[in-house]
């Protein structure tokens, strides 16, 4: 029997819900995994190796060989990993290979934080706490789009806004694990929240869920 509390965050890009993860974890006292940049990890490797990102042999070669340590990478942190991570998330063998590694994390001794996009739905179905964490898209837009320039990236919103409705539409619809509101999962809309008040209001939702448990 699993004693240790886990919480699935989801959402698309730039929803916070990585700040979120991070910052929930920190609160319970929890480990804290972006599995996101499990999948920037290979999408980074199929590059190096001079490899298509949507070749399914390169790719699963890279997630069966990936390097724990080499998450801290800065180079995944960028949204043109992001971007890169959800074509090689399409491919079902690398998801596949991926699973195991995020559900033993999530078995950690005194519980774990994972964010993602099928943390609720197909990694930890069964977690403890689920949270949907979503906004407009010219909110999402707009976030990335000051990352860009703290980066002294210069790009278009509405170029930055195309991207990220082009991600959506590919975790949305790909066959395997698509993005999904998990049943049961509570939803958190950052539209209008900066990170402390979404915080805030993950903390609310966390603590009714667990009075009506």
């Amino acid at each position: 029997m699993r004693t240790s509390t886990i919480i699935a965050i989801d959402g698309p890009a730039a929803s916070g819900k990585g700040t979120l993860a991070k910052r929930l974890a920190a609160h319970f006292g929890m480990a804290y995994l972006d599995t996101g940049l499990l999948y920037r990890a290979v999408a980074r490797d199929v590059a190096a190796a001079g490899d298509a990102l949507d070749d399914p042999a390169s790719a699963l070669n890279a997630a069966s060989k990936l390097d724990a340590q080499s998450l801290d990478d800065p180079a995944l942190r960028g949204p043109l990993a992001g971007d890169a991570a959800s074509i090689v998330a399409k491919i079902p063998q690398v998801r596949a290979a991926l699973l195991e590694y995020q559900r033993s994390f999530a078995r950690a001794d005194g519980g774990a934080v994972l964010d993602g996009r099928d943390i609720g739905t197909v990694v930890c179905p069964d977690a403890d706490i689920k949270i949907f964490v979503t906004a407009s898209d010219e909110a999402r837009a707009t976030r990335r789009h000051m990352e860009h320039e703290s980066r002294g990236e210069t790009i278009a919103f509405e170029k930055v806004l195309e991207d990220l409705r082009r991600r959506d539409s590919r975790d949305k619809e790909r066959n395997i694990a698509p993005l999904e509101q998990a049943a049961g999962a509570l939803f958190l809309d950052t539209t209008t929240l900066d990170a402390d008040q979404a915080f805030a209001a993950a903390l609310l939702l966390i603590e009714h869920a667990r009075r009506r448990s």
